[in-house]
């Protein structure tokens, strides 16, 4: 199929009251990645990545959020809603450039893939004029009905317009259709609107095209597939079902997950073989692991390279910018920004890394913070290779420790300290014999005279 051309139409207008948002329906996400990106992918995959999006409701939004995994996208408006037949038509000049095949789909579909794109498209490509993608659901209630008769495809009855007998029918629409180009335009403008609610049904097509003698089939795919979201409970099942895939992927690769349930990634995530990941672990956008790192119990990670052999957690936090190398750690209750922690370098403890280098070997004590910001701006932490940073330091930016440094604990450092220098900064210790004493005796004296 690679000589012939495809024309991908996504249906994005709806407002999607149902999801009680301010935003519109196809913006909201699924593994950290808008539903009607997840579709401009999968037509992507199956070869329309010429993608014709129509749109309504907060229609700059939609046409960046479906560009983020596809080219941007030619942008139509539907101006009314007049059913999905008007719909596609809002793309008329798109259609008639006279690509061999279209692609119709629903921004709100967000599990799709591309092997059932890539089954109607053969059934043009052998001939057939129309090709519906149907499904087989465990309660076929509410959704259009697949017609065939003699193995043809003869139409598609809308729930409201079918009789009792074809009610009984399990086959049914999942709102995906590939349409040859060459018949597209005549089938659309055939489209009338005598039905229950006065649209322009978009599956009125099968029976146009069926009655002038053209090919017209069904492929099936699975109920998952072809799950449309109408509000947010719907929302959280695609989720369930997209992380489930996701997470049983990773294993096959060579993952390790200890609870699978718990874990959840982003569109993506990249993990290497040899990776082990602990339970409740959350992958934010933008994360690459590579092979034989952990990823301890309750971590949070996102926009962040983890190196091979290198260890995150527990309850650690890494944003974006951190980049952990080989052998590198960073233990509990620490936070990563902006920073790289090189090879072996260890920031063990109840520690804040931002804007900062921290060198090969180093080592990073309980409670140091990089004082990275001013209240204006942002500035940059340059800690040298094997590097000692005693607990409860502040190294306050910009400041460079030389390689091989040593600050002792409780040290507040705001000059640069040269490599193997030993740096206190902190004022030495005075000890007042009695004088503890005296402090509680008048403080319990202040309280009792309050209570009087």
């Amino acid at each position: 199929m690679t000589s012939r051309t495809c024309l991908s139409i996504i249906l994005a207008a709806g407002e999607g009251t149902r999801m009680k948002s301010a935003k519109p329906k196809v913006l909201h996400e699924i593994a950290c990645l808008p539903m009607v990106a997840h579709v401009a992918a999968a037509a992507k995959k199956a070869g329309g990545g010429d993608v014709a999006l129509v749109v309504g409701y907060g229609a700059d939004e939609v046409r960046k959020a479906a560009a983020r995994l596809n080219p941007a996208p030619e942008i139509f408006v539907q101006e009314q809603r007049l059913g999905t037949g008007h719909a596609v038509l809002a793309a008329r000049t798109a259609i008639a450039r006279g690509d061999d095949d279209l692609l119709v789909m629903f921004g709100d579909t967000p599990l799709i893939e591309a092997e059932p794109l890539l089954a109607a498209r053969q059934k043009l490509a052998e001939g057939a004029a129309v090709a519906v993608v149907g499904f087989r659901p465990a309660d076929p209630a509410g959704y259009g009905r697949l017609i065939e008769k003699d193995g043809k495809l003869v139409a598609i009855r809308e729930v409201k317009d079918a009789s009792e007998a074809e009610k009984k029918i399990g086959f049914c629409n999942g709102g995906l259709m590939a349409i040859s180009g060459k018949h597209a335009l005549a089938l659309l403008d055939a489209v009338g609107n005598r039905n229950a609610n006065s649209e322009y049904y978009l599956t009125d097509i099968v029976e146009i095209a069926h009655a002038r003698g053209l090919n017209v089939v069904a492929i099936e795919a699975s109920a998952e597939s072809v799950l449309g979201i109408n509000n947010r409970a719907e929302l959280a099942q695609a989720e369930a079902i997209w992380q489930r895939r996701r997470r049983h992927a990773a294993m096959l690769s060579g993952v390790t997950l200890i609870a699978p349930e718990t874990v959840f990634f982003s569109h993506d995530t990249e993990i290497g073989q040899d990776t082990l990941v602990e339970p409740n672990v959350w992958f934010g956008p933008g994360v690459k692991i590579a092979s034989g790192a952990t990823i301890h119990a309750f971590s949070h990670i996102e926009g962040a390279t983890i190196a091979t052999g290198a260890q995150v957690g527990p309850f650690a936090r890494l944003r974006p910018g951190a980049d952990l190398h080989e052998k590198a750690k960073v233990g509990n209750f620490c936070e990563v920004k902006k920073a790289t922690v090189e090879k072996g370098a260890k920031v063990n403890h109840l520690t804040y890394i931002g804007d900062a280098r921290v060198g090969a070997g180093a080592n990073i004590g309980a409670g140091t913070i990089t004082c990275n910001y001013d209240g204006f701006g942002k500035h940059f932490t340059d800690i040298g290779a094997g590097a000692f940073v005693g607990s409860n330091s502040s190294l306050i930016a910009p400041v460079t420790l030389g390689d091989g440094a040593y600050i002792a604990s409780g040290s507040v450092i705001t000059d640069d300290v040269e490599a193997d220098a030993l740096a206190f900064g902190r004022t030495r210790q005075k000890t007042i014999p009695g004088k503890g004493k005296e402090l509680r005796e008048r403080f319990a004296a202040a309280a009792a005279a309050k209570k009087k």
